[in-house]
């Protein structure tokens, strides 16, 4: 996320509050919606594109058209475009960036367009992160638990036991998935873990070190806005990672490219939505839960939500396609690659089988256990300040011989200003 980041949230306020009295209430000529995501897969867009035809089939005025804005520069570039002259009408907003848009009034109530199908359906624990005062402000339609995706085959060629294996007996720690990982760089080459998409130093960060920190009693803030990035736990979780990095060098480093879905890695941390990426894998390969820690369980959960911006055109017709695009039919659909947070789906056989690449058993085992005993991964209001200050912090980390206290010390005494 690039230095202006913290201009363009501040946009986000100005545009938005100005763009939101003059957005045209519903049309009665032809509409098309523009839908922000950050997904350029080809069969999430299909699927994407099929409940806009459904909707469509009932609304024959409306449209809807995808635009995809790359992860990485997802919040930076919707701020720009929601301040501008042709924000879009609904999109993509991930749990780290709600806070920072509701906060800013750039998202629309959207209350009374969900309140036409059984809203209570959607978990407590999923919803709260996006409603305030009482008004519902996004839906959630992904509550994707982090999972550890790995190639069987690079296992068998390491002769080691592969992560269903050690799960199956209570041994898949964090230490042994340190160990997995030295061992295949020492007998295969390769890689032995790429981290989440390949941008665990950048974009990715959060994820990366978060599940690591929990599973060692550590957290980065706590609930109260107290900074707990440099204790103790914390400290000794992000110094296993620095070893695999730099005395291991078993994690794809810095700087350096070597994607896990075309074989060259042994280990990444991903979600079900990238499980179509490995539709024409040339290799075996299996998902497992994150592994134990020190503390014992620490799932984490990434989640995301559809919403309607104030600033859209056609502020009705955005409402009215979020409130359909997440009742049960449409969310049953969609759990194929994002898993659901509407109860009754989450218990149905279209989860467990919703996707023809996984297993149903290793749907519920990994994907389902994962979403039941998981944790969001942390939010705040300030996040994207939090996030800039932080990169620059951590950037003295990736270094040979960083002193990872001094800088977590660092991280600490940056962002804790902002916590609050």
């Amino acid at each position: 996320m690039k230095k202006s980041m913290m201009v363009f949230m501040a946009l986000i306020v100005s545009g938005a509050m100005f763009l939101q009295n003059v957005a045209a209430q519903t049309a009665t000529g032809p509409v098309e919606l523009r839908f922000t995501v950050w997904t350029g897969n080809a069969a999430h867009l299909s699927m994407l594109s099929d409940i806009a035809a459904k909707y469509k089939a009932v609304h024959p005025n409306v449209s809807v058209k995808f635009d995809t804005i790359p992860y990485g520069d997802y919040p930076q570039k919707l701020a720009v475009q929601l301040a501008g002259s042709n924000a879009p009408d609904a999109g993509w907003i991930t749990e780290a960036d709600a806070p920072t848009f509701i906060q800013a009034d750039a998202l629309l109530d959207i209350t009374k367009a969900v309140a036409a199908y059984n809203y209570a359906d959607f978990a407590k624990s999923a919803t709260g992160l996006w409603e305030k005062g009482g008004k519902v402000y996004g839906v959630p339609f992904s509550n994707s638990p982090l999972i550890i995706f790995y190639n069987k085959t690079l296992f068998e060629k390491a002769g080691i036991a592969t992560p269903t294996e050690l799960a199956a007996k209570g041994q898949w720690t964090w230490e042994a998935f340190a160990s997995a990982a030295k061992q295949i760089k020492a007998k295969t080459g390769t890689y032995g873990y790429q981290t989440l998409d390949g941008s665990g130093y950048t974009d990715n960060l959060w994820a990366t070190i978060v599940p690591m920190i929990r599973a060692y009693g550590g957290d980065v803030w706590d609930a109260q806005g107290n900074c707990t990035i440099a204790s103790p736990e914390s400290v000794k979780a992000v110094t296993l990672l620095h070893s695999m990095i730099y005395t291991d060098k078993s994690v794809v480093p810095p700087g350096e490219q070597a994607d896990f879905f075309a074989g060259a890695a042994g280990m990444t941390m991903s979600q079900i939505s990238r499980v179509s990426k490995l539709q024409d894998a040339a290799f075996k390969w299996g998902l497992v839960a994150l592994p134990k820690g020190p503390a014992g369980e620490a799932q984490v959960i990434g989640q995301a939500a559809v919403v309607a911006f104030k600033a859209g055109k056609h502020t009705a017709e955005a409402a009215d396609f979020v409130a359909f695009m997440t009742n049960k039919e449409n969310v049953a659909t969609m759990t194929k690659f994002f898993p659901p947070a509407r109860v009754s789906v989450l218990d149905s056989e279209a989860f467990t089988k919703g996707n023809p690449s996984i297993p149903p058993e290793v749907m519920s085992s990994v994907v389902g256990y994962a979403l039941k005993n998981g944790k969001i991964l942390p939010s705040n209001p300030n996040f994207p300040k939090i996030d800039l200050i932080a990169r620059s912090s951590f950037d003295q980390l990736w270094r040979p011989d960083a002193d990872v206290k001094s800088v977590l010390s660092k991280v600490a005494s940056s962002i804790a200003p902002l916590l609050k």
